[in-house]
């Protein structure tokens, strides 16, 4: 017979508290409903947007007569 396993601790990555990472864990990563809904929220007003470094600009568009 196989040993249970011991459910994986995480970090949560909201508050840092503890979480199970397991099936057992509905909200995993998160520790709770409440870490999982601020995130979705975050993401929602766009707190986590990555900067912008403006247009690119090719170096063929550049070499191109006009």
């Amino acid at each position: 017979m196989a040993e249970p396993v011991e459910p994986r601790i995480v970090r949560c990555p909201a508050c840092g508290g503890d979480s199970v990472y397991a099936p057992c864990n509905r909200w995993r990563p998160f520790c709770s409903e409440r870490c999982k809904q601020g995130d979705l929220g975050a993401w929602a007003s766009e707190q986590y947007a990555l900067p912008d470094k403006g247009t690119p600009v090719n170096d063929w568009d550049a070499e191109s007569p006009r």
